[in-house]
C-alpha cells in the first residue's frame, strides 16, 4: 500500500464520479485570517494560503474550505460582509483569488467558500444607503426596520436577545430601530425582498465562474422570518415548536430559497456543491440535505458528544440513517473556526449535560473559571482526539477537517483581555470568552516572530508551546500527530467503500467496531483498559492512532484493519 497519493492519483480516483466527488471527500476548513501571512501586517491572507499549497496537497485533502475573505471591519472575524463580490484588501486581490483556485485545482484540490447571506456588513452600501434614506425606503426594504416600544418609540421593539448578548436591535440616528441576531454590525436581510433574493443569485454565478467547487451556508436556518405583528416576547419565541413555523428559525420557507440556489447550482457542469450550516434538530436536518435543496448539511453531534462509546454509536446511527433519508451522504465533525478545539475539549472532566446547555462546546466554563491547568490532562486530551479523528476518517461520508487539528492542536487559553477580537466576549461583559482561543494562528516553524506565520507578529497572541506544536516540529516525527492525518488521508483514499457500515459486536460497552462493505474495520477503545483484537486470517492492523502490542489495542485508541 502507498504512503501517499500523488495528486494527479487523487484527480483519476475522482473522475468517474466528478459530480459526486463531496460524498465522501476530506475538506479541509482554512481560516483565512490565522492561516498563513504573506505580506507580515499579522493578519494572514491569500498569498500565505498560496504558499502552503503543497502543504495541504501532502495532507492529502480532497478539498479546503474558505472562511470569509471578504472586505470586512472584522466585527465577527469576516462574517460581517461588506461586499459579497471582492477580496478584503488587507487579503489580497481578486487576481490572487484566482492564482489560489488555479493552484488548488492543479493539485487536485477543489475549493469551498462561504457564503453569509443572514446578514450583512453595517458598512455594506446597501445599509449606508438605508440609513440615509430613512423610513419607508425601498432601501430600508433590504433589511429589518421597525419603529421601536413605548410612547415615544424609545424602546427595542422586542426582548429578544442576540446570539452574542445584548439586544437584537439597535437604534438608528432617526429612531427606528433594525434587527441584529448576531453582532450590532451585523444587520439582518429580509429575504421576503425579490431584490435580496436576486443579488445572491449574482454571487453565487459570480464566484461559480471563478472556479469556485462549492459554497458553505452560514446559519442557512435562519434566513427566513414572519415578523407579522404583534411580535412574541422572548418567553413565547421559546415556548414555541421548531417544527418549520417558528417565526425566526428553521422555516420551512427558507428552502423556497435554496430551490432557486439548487437551479444555479445544476447549472454548472458539474454541479456547484453546497452544505449547511444548520443547528438544526436532528429530523429537520433532511431538509438542507435534500438535493432539491442544498444538497448536505453538517451534523454536529459528534462535535457535540463527550468521549463516548454509547454516545458516538448513537450518533453514527441516527445521521447515517438521516443521509439515507435524504440522499445525501453524512457529514463528520469534530472542531471549526466557532467551537473549543477537541484536543481540548477532551482533556477536561466529562461535563455532563445540564438543561440549556450545550456541554463540551466551550470547554464547560474551564476558560471563564480561570483556565485551571490542574484539572485539565492535555496528553490524554490528544490522545483521545487522534482516536476521535481516526474514527471519524473510517465513517461513511465526508469529513470536515479544521486547520490545525492535524498538528493536534490544543485550544489557546492565555490570550489576554485587550489583545481578544470575539464580540462574544464584549457584548456578554467579559463572562463568556468566545472563541478567539480556536483562531489562533497556525504555528509553522519552531521560531520566528509568529513561529512562521508571517514576518511580523500575529494578529492573536501565540502561546511558547507552539513551537512544539509546529509544522517544522512533527514533520520528520513519525509519532507527530501531523504524521498520523497524512498517513491517514492516503490510506483513506484507497480504502474508500460505499457509503454504508455494520457494527460488529465487541462484548465490551466502551470499545466500537463497525465494517465497511469492502472489508475495511475500524475498532476504537474508549475506555483506559486494553483490547484484545479477533483478527481473521489475512487481516492486519494497517494504522493506529497509538502504538500496539500485538494485537493488543491500548485504551483511548483507534486502528484501521483490512484484508479478508
Amino acid at each position: 500500500m502507498s504512503a501517499v497519493l500523488s495528486a494527479s492519483d487523487r484527480l483519476e480516483l475522482s473522475r468517474p464520479e466528478d459530480r459526486d466527488w463531496w460524498r465522501q471527500a476530506v475538506v479541509y476548513q482554512v481560516y483565512p485570517r490565522s492561516f498563513a501571512d504573506a505580506d507580515g501586517d499579522g493578519i494572514g491572507d491569500l498569498r500565505g494560503i498560496l504558499s502552503r499549497v503543497d502543504y495541504l496537497a501532502e495532507l492529502g485533502v480532497d478539498a479546503v474550505w474558505l472562511s470569509p475573505f471578504y472586505p470586512s471591519e472584522l466585527a465577527d472575524g469576516g462574517y460581517d460582509v461588506a461586499d459579497y463580490r471582492d477580496v478584503d484588501p488587507r487579503l489580497g486581490t481578486l487576481a490572487d483569488f484566482d492564482e489560489l483556485v488555479a493552484a488548488l485545482h492543479e493539485r487536485g484540490i477543489r475549493i469551498v467558500v462561504d457564503i453569509v447571506p443572514n446578514h450583512t456588513s453595517d458598512r455594506h452600501a446597501w445599509f449606508q444607503e438605508a440609513l440615509a434614506a430613512g423610513r419607508g425606503s425601498a432601501a430600508r426594504g433590504r433589511y429589518i426596520f421597525r419603529e421601536g416600544a413605548g410612547p415615544d418609540g424609545s424602546e427595542p421593539p422586542t426582548d429578544w436577545t442576540a446570539a452574542f448578548g445584548g439586544s437584537t436591535w439597535e437604534r438608528v440616528a432617526d429612531g427606528q430601530w433594525y434587527l441584529h441576531s448576531f453582532a450590532i454590525e451585523q444587520p439582518d436581510l429580509d429575504w421576503n425582498n425579490p431584490e435580496v433574493r436576486e443579488d445572491f443569485l449574482t454571487t453565487l454565478r459570480f464566484w461559480s465562474d471563478r472556479g469556485v467547487d462549492g459554497f458553505r451556508i452560514d446559519v442557512a436556518h435562519m434566513l427566513t422570518k414572519d415578523l407579522s405583528e404583534p411580535l412574541p416576547s422572548a418567553a413565547e419565541l421559546a415556548a414555541l415548536p421548531v417544527d418549520g413555523s417558528h417565526p425566526l428559525i428553521d422555516r420551512d420557507d427558507v428552502h423556497e430559497i435554496y430551490a432557486e440556489w439548487r437551479r444555479v447550482f445544476d447549472s454548472y457542469d458539474p454541479p456547484r456543491t453546497a452544505v449547511a450550516e444548520a443547528w438544526v434538530a436532528s429530523d429537520r436536518v433532511p431538509k438542507y440535505a435534500s438535493p432539491e435543496s442544498l444538497g448536505q448539511s453538517f451534523n454536529f453531534d459528534l462535535l457535540r458528544a463527550s468521549f463516548d462509546a454509547g454516545e458516538f454509536r448513537q450518533i453514527v446511527t441516527d445521521n447515517v440513517a438521516l443521509a439515507a433519508r435524504s440522499g445525501s451522504s453524512s457529514t463528520w465533525v469534530l472542531s471549526n473556526h466557532d467551537v473549543f478545539r477537541h484536543a481540548t475539549r477532551y482533556a477536561l472532566p466529562r461535563v455532563e449535560e445540564v438543561e440549556g446547555a450545550v456541554p463540551n462546546r466551550h470547554g464547560g466554563g474551564w476558560l471563564e473559571a480561570g483556565a485551571d491547568e490542574a484539572v485539565i490532562d492535555r496528553a490524554g486530551g490528544l490522545r483521545r482526539a487522534r482516536a476521535a479523528s481516526l474514527f471519524l476518517l473510517g465513517l461513511p461520508g465526508s469529513a470536515y477537517l479544521y486547520q490545525g487539528e492535524e498538528l493536534g492542536l490544543h485550544e489557546v487559553a492565555e490570550i489576554p483581555a485587550d489583545q481578544r477580537q470575539d464580540p462574544t466576549f464584549f457584548r456578554t461583559h467579559q463572562e463568556q470568552y468566545g472563541r478567539d482561543g480556536c483562531r489562533v494562528p497556525l504555528p509553522w516553524t519552531r521560531e520566528g516572530f509568529s513561529f512562521g506565520f508571517g514576518s511580523g507578529s500575529a494578529h492573536l497572541p501565540q502561546p511558547s508551546w507552539f513551537a512544539d506544536a509546529s509544522v517544522e516540529a512533527e514533520e520528520g516525527d513519525p509519532a507527530s500527530t501531523l504524521s498520523l492525518y497524512r498517513r491517514a488521508l492516503a490510506v483513506r483514499h484507497e480504502l474508500l467503500a460505499p457509503e454504508s457500515l455494520e457494527w460488529v459486536e465487541t462484548g465490551r460497552d466502551d470499545v466500537l467496531r463497525f465494517r465497511r462493505p469492502n472489508g475495511w474495520e475500524v475498532v476504537t477503545v474508549f475506555g483506559a483498559q486494553p483490547f484484545a483484537l479477533s483478527l481473521r486470517p489475512g487481516q492486519r492492523v494497517v494504522l493506529s492512532s497509538a502504538p500496539i502490542d500485538g494485537d493488543t489495542v491500548p485504551g483511548e485508541t483507534t486502528v484501521w484493519i483490512t484484508g479478508d
